[in-house]
């Protein structure tokens, strides 16, 4: 038995549906309609500038700068020209705050699904009691509702923190699925990375300590699957990872492509277009994630320099990021992570139990996936 933080219990395999059998079945109906392809989410975490200046433990977070107005017109547009309608994680803080409403209220009438990615965006979110998770979600679903009208039924934590409790409390509130687990080996790279360009103190770190989680995360699997609580069988919660590429489980994210093409473009577009095309051969239905500084560079925003591709000027970005989306919706047919879920919860699901050590979260059968 293996502990760590941050990480639900896992007791068996964590495959909702045999992805590949499903994508035989995808290929068997092409035949009979060309016009249909897997399935692949688009999600966007909507991480304000004060966000990153809080991870890395700036002062100047308290204010709540923003750049919501230069980002997100830029990132809708984008999405609108390509025709593609996504998933977009918003934080609870942004939400209340008078001077983001209208942002957030154009992402919502432009036709995007809006999910929860808590109210405080602290990656320490696996240390919360029970009742400050209920309140973090809680605030988050009322400041939503209130301002673009959806009922969240998607969440993620922040910096893909999660636990035993936040994932019994999303099945309480009825919640469709948690997009929370990162299969990579490479979170402790990204968050030694992140502590190196911060100003963080030694208890701020230790808070931070579990943030992109640990090399044992790779053993995690790319394909969804069933969170179940053993105390109620009627509650269940489906688990769509963030896809990272299939048997060498590197990130495949927008930051982490753009990352690599400030060291060479031609890597970089070759390193996803290559990804795409083993998700397609080895039965994968991606779920890519997208954030806002994916379309701002460094013409927009020279504070967060220490951010990966931060670097780089917006143009080049965006036109990086075509390519990107172009080839995923070639190959597969792009849709929000809500629509993802309901059609996977439409096949047969293995079911996987949640249960809480006494002291930290222990991990049984780690899954190996391709």
């Amino acid at each position: 038995m293996r502990k760590r933080q941050g990480t639900p219990q896992f007791v068996e395999r964590r495959r909702v549906v045999n992805a590949k059998t499903s994508m035989k079945t995808t290929q068997v109906n092409q035949s009979k309609s060309a016009s249909r392809k897997p399935l692949a989410s688009v999600s966007l975490d909507l991480d304000n500038k004060w966000s990153y200046l809080k991870t890395q433990g700036s002062p100047d977070w308290e204010s709540f700068p923003s750049y919501f107005d230069v980002a997100v017109p830029r990132f809708l547009e984008f999405l609108d020209k390509r025709n593609l309608k996504i998933t977009v994680f918003v934080i609870g803080q942004d939400a209340v705050l008078e001077k983001n409403h209208a942002s957030i209220k154009m992402i919502a009438e432009a036709g995007h699904e809006i999910a929860n990615h808590s109210f405080n965006h602290e990656p320490w979110l696996h240390l919360y009691s029970p009742d400050q998770i209920n309140d973090e979600l809680g605030r988050t679903e009322a400041a939503i509702k209130s301002l673009t009208g959806q009922k969240t039924v998607g969440f993620r934590g922040p910096g893909f923190s999660c636990s035993d409790q936040v994932l019994k409390a999303l099945m309480r509130r009825g919640y469709l699925y948690d997009a929370s687990t990162f299969p990579t080996f490479l979170g402790p790279l990204a968050r030694a990375y992140t502590f190196f360009k911060s100003r963080l103190s030694r208890k701020q770190k230790e808070e931070r300590k579990g943030l992109f989680g640990s090399w044992r995360d790779g053993f995690q699997s790319n394909h969804p699957f069933c969170w179940t609580d053993p105390a109620s069988d009627q509650q269940s919660l489906l688990e769509i990872p963030v896809t990272t590429l299939p048997l060498f489980k590197v990130p495949i994210h927008g930051s982490y492509y753009l990352y690599l093409a400030g060291y060479s473009t031609t890597l970089a577009r070759s390193y996803f277009w290559t990804a795409v095309k083993m998700c397609r051969m080895m039965g994968v239905q991606p779920s890519l994630l997208l954030h806002p500084t994916d379309f701002l560079g460094c013409d927009d925003e020279p504070d967060l320099s220490f951010f990966p591709a931060m670097n780089q000027p917006s143009k080049r970005k965006c036109e990086l990021m075509s390519d990107a989306l172009k080839w995923l919706s070639q190959t597969f047919e792009c849709v929000t992570m809500r629509e993802h879920a309901e059609s996977v919860s439409m096949s047969s699901m293995k079911r996987r139990a949640i249960t809480t050590a006494a002291k930290g979260i222990e991990t049984l059968n780690p899954a190996t996936s391709r």
